[in-house]
């Protein structure tokens, strides 16, 4: 290669046509992959400058030092030695470009240099939702942590029949008896793993063996036992979360047509002891019993060693887990791994239906981190804590074991700008 990947995308190194898709083509063909894998997080709502605002003849002065229509012009692979947090290659200073006129518009901007845009509690580009002064004010005299912090609940089970694509022709959701399991008569399995089948929520939805172990072809016929299924073993019931898995830097390799992923590949320290296992569905929830309340932790530090992650378990968020799976807690009022790095969220499966989902795609709000502020920590802490908190490398280091001892400005001058509004509007008599 003539350079390094940038660090979400060195998996890749084994697949070049993954992104030069048409002898090595120029910027429009290394768009299409890039919008094959990150298209969907940058449609409305979520993206703060889409593409319709630049390919609009009405801002084609927006295009003049800054081609905004094409994703290479900012990120730019094979170039390590330019190349930035979150695979940037522009200067930092980039949105001087279009917003020059900033501090005439928002007098608390004034003297600020434009290097500091992209610092922690202010903007993202893509995304800025959560950092909008809209969202600020909204949310800008929260107390730090809620009166009652609850994540959202699991639902999959109470939404299940309203799912389209779920196979209940072949698997009706009705609980399933021992002697019920459909494997061939020649297929040799142990007791514990049938009675692991027995007590799990498959068996009681009517999850049958054949339906991890035999995928069926479009004439809905079962095709030949896998002894060790993979993802297409998850994708007839779990589609989406199977999508979303692979759209994320654990399933990627899997979606560009590699093998699985394994620790040994990461950029992350990793246990030694997990280097060389292949990460796919059953990495993290079991072959049999699915138990989620194990993924949820043990799944994610049987294989993560960063500082981070081993300051986990002596975290008040992990206290907030034990205690909650211990029943000594109340439901949603736990904090795991996945809590917030694959949160649930409320998503949008068709037209006319949303749901709440696990997002397997853990890379969705892992950097920048403020990606997390909506879909993960506002629904225990005030906005403010949270700014704070996500902008404090030490006490992200400790996993949240202590108290913010940075402070974001962000809140001040929303309020600030609200306030010159609330003036304006006065004097206007309004």
């Amino acid at each position: 290669m003539p350079g390094e990947l940038n660090p979400g995308h060195h998996q890749l190194a084994e697949s070049c046509d993954a992104c030069h898709r048409e002898g090595f083509g120029g910027g429009e063909v290394l768009d299409e992959a890039c919008l094959d894998c990150h298209g969907e997080e940058r449609v409305k709502p979520v993206d703060s400058h889409p593409r319709t605002k630049f390919s609009d003849p009405r801002n084609a002065d927006r295009l003049e030092k800054i081609n905004a229509l094409e994703c290479v012009t900012c990120h730019v692979e094979h170039r390590p030695e330019i190349t930035q947090k979150d695979g940037l290659t522009q200067p930092r200073d980039m949105c001087f470009h279009c917003h020059a006129g900033i501090g005439d518009d928002r007098p608390s901007h004034r003297e600020m240099s434009f290097e500091t845009c992209k610092d922690s509690g202010c903007h993202n580009f893509h995304n800025n939702r959560a950092l909008y002064t809209d969202f600020l004010v909204k949310h800008m005299d929260a107390p730090p942590t809620a009166a009652r912090p609850r994540v959202p609940g699991r639902e999959f089970a109470e939404v299940v029949e309203e799912i389209m694509e779920y196979p209940r022709d072949h698997y009706p959701v009705e609980p399933l008896g021992a002697a019920a399991k459909d494997a061939p008569l020649d297929v040799l399995f142990s007791v514990r793993l049938w009675r692991q089948w027995l007590e799990t929520a498959h068996a009681q939805a009517g999850v049958n063996c054949s339906a991890c172990h035999q995928q069926r072809d479009e004439q809905g016929e079962l095709g030949p036992w896998n002894e060790h299924p993979g993802p297409e073993g998850c994708v007839a019931c779990h589609g989406l979360e199977v999508q979303r898995f692979q759209q994320g830097k654990h399933g990627m390799r899997l979606a560009a047509g590699l093998s699985p992923m394994t620790p040994a590949q990461a950029r992350l320290p990793m246990q030694e002891t997990a280097a060389h296992e292949e990460l796919d569905c059953v990495s993290c929830h079991g072959a049999h019993d699915f138990d989620v309340t194990r993924a949820a932790v043990e799944g994610c530090l049987r294989c993560h060693a960063d500082e981070h992650s081993l300051a986990y378990e002596d975290s008040p968020h992990h206290r907030l887990w034990k205690a909650e799976v211990a029943g000594e807690g109340e439901a949603n009022s736990g904090v795991s791994c996945a809590t917030c790095h694959m949160p649930r969220i409320d998503f949008d499966v068709s037209e006319w239906m949303s749901r709440t989902m696990v997002d397997h795609n853990q890379s969705a709000n892992l950097s920048p981190n403020s990606k997390m502020i909506r879909s993960a920590c506002i629904h225990c802490h005030g906005l403010g804590f949270t700014l704070d908190a996500l902008a404090d490398e030490t006490l992200i280091q400790r996993n949240f074991s202590g108290q913010p001892t940075v402070q974001v400005r962000s809140i001040d001058l929303a309020r600030a700008d609200q306030e010159r509004y609330q003036r304006e509007l006065e004097a206007a008599g309004q």
